[in-house]
């Protein structure tokens, strides 16, 4: 899912409209924007340096469609070391949610801005940056920054430039969900081509990414998904990606698993974003004495482990960065 959250200043500035979460609104605009101390440049990027932002901010933890308000936020005045960025892109992922609604494990101080990763642009820079320039493409060090909002200050050293070829939507999610997956197909077992790795949400935000980063490693993967009424083109999609089987949940319980297993060797590492019995299973099908990593509990089930001597105890890592 996507958020966009921007405005459109009418040469009358007489309204503004709002887009989030697929719903537009509209309101009388509450300010005027200004360009006075601009540069020319940043003036020509950004339009007007606005004295405040939409935001999506919630006050208190709760379900989102209760909390999280459309609000105008100051900004602060752009210090020698800081950089005020226009956000392009922000996604809504599980995280997110699970934080506005209190039940993750790290939480910003409240009041708070939605949002944990996007892409914004950098138009405008304080006197003493160095490292950023009026266009650069940027994302978020870390999950404080709050990107369901128009626009930011920020230090300069709180943000990572990318390169500007990077389509917007990549450069958005390359925060996250790339670099948990490519941290857990690295720290846990020492995986080589032909190597097999099995994990069911294969067609999260990371699951998608574990088999693009597997299939340039020349690493084979067995992705469990949940059956559907489209389970054949979402399974045509995830072997499009390199996804090297695609199979449903109950797959994992029956005899053909053996079939799948004279094709590719059994895998040295299941990644469970799930628990409960779809955890249980990932595990019965490991090599004796290789490793599980779990980084999500979607079902909000615990995970069993079955009891067989040589099998190992599953590894852990939160998903919290």
């Amino acid at each position: 899912m996507w958020t966009q959250v921007r405005r459109l200043w009418p040469r009358n500035n007489s309204a503004c409209r709002r887009s989030f979460f697929g719903v537009e609104l509209s309101r009388p605009s509450r300010y005027r924007p200004h360009t006075d101390h601009l540069t020319r440049p940043a003036a020509a990027l950004y339009g007007h340096h606005a004295a405040s932002c939409d935001a999506l901010v919630y006050r208190h933890h709760g379900e989102p469609s209760s909390v999280i308000q459309l609000e105008e936020v100051a900004l602060p005045l752009v210090g020698a070391k800081d950089v005020l960025v226009k956000i392009l892109a922000s996604p809504i992922n599980p995280a997110d949610i699970n934080m506005i609604q209190g039940t993750y494990a790290i939480l910003p101080e409240l009041p708070a801005v939605g949002g944990n990763e996007g892409v914004g642009q950098v138009v405008e820079v304080g006197s003493q940056v160095t490292s950023l320039q009026i266009g650069d493409r940027v994302i978020p060090k870390d999950a404080s920054l709050g990107m369901w909002r128009t626009a930011a200050v920020v230090k300069e050293d709180a943000v990572i430039s990318v390169p500007n070829d990077i389509p917007v939507l990549c450069a958005a999610t390359l925060g996250v969900n790339p670099c948990t997956a490519l941290r857990m197909l690295s720290d846990f077992e020492r995986l080589k081509p032909g190597d097999s790795v099995i994990q069911n949400a294969a067609n999260s935000g990371v699951g998608q990414a574990v088999i693009q980063i597997a299939s340039a490693k020349g690493i084979n993967t067995i992705n469990v998904v949940r059956d559907r009424p489209d389970f054949t083109q979402l399974s045509d999609r995830l072997k499009a990606l390199g996804a090297s089987h695609v199979i449903k949940e109950e797959a994992l319980r029956r005899p053909e698993m053996k079939e799948l297993f004279k094709m590719c060797p059994k895998p040295k590492l299941a990644l469970n974003a799930v628990g409960g019995k779809s955890a249980t299973e990932l595990l019965r099908h490991l090599q004796p004495g290789r490793s599980m990593v779990t980084y999500g509990g979607m079902s909000k089930q615990p995970v069993t482990v079955p009891v067989i001597p040589e099998r190992s105890a599953p590894c852990w890592m939160n998903c919290a960065r």
